[in-house]
């Protein structure tokens, strides 16, 4: 369930179709996102999951599955 509401997310910010975000999705290099929509897509996740991205944490994500594993450990 967490996948499929951050791929709607991701498609939605990112204008990008639903087949091309996979878990394995470089959210920069595959999906064409710059630092700017990074942090409008961080925005939208905290929003949605009522979660925290530390800054910190947000460097280390990468992919489409970064995200899910990182909401995922925190609710």
């Amino acid at each position: 369930m967490v996948f499929e509401k951050v791929r709607e997310i991701i498609c939605d910010q990112l204008d990008v179709a639903e087949d091309d975000v996979t878990m394995e999705s470089n959210i920069a290099d595959d999906l064409g996102a710059d630092s700017l929509d990074i942090v409008d897509l961080v925005m939208s996740l905290e929003e949605e999951f009522d979660a925290e991205f530390p800054d910190e944490d947000i460097e280390s994500i990468k992919t489409v599955g970064d995200v899910v594993k990182f909401i995922e450990d925190r609710i």
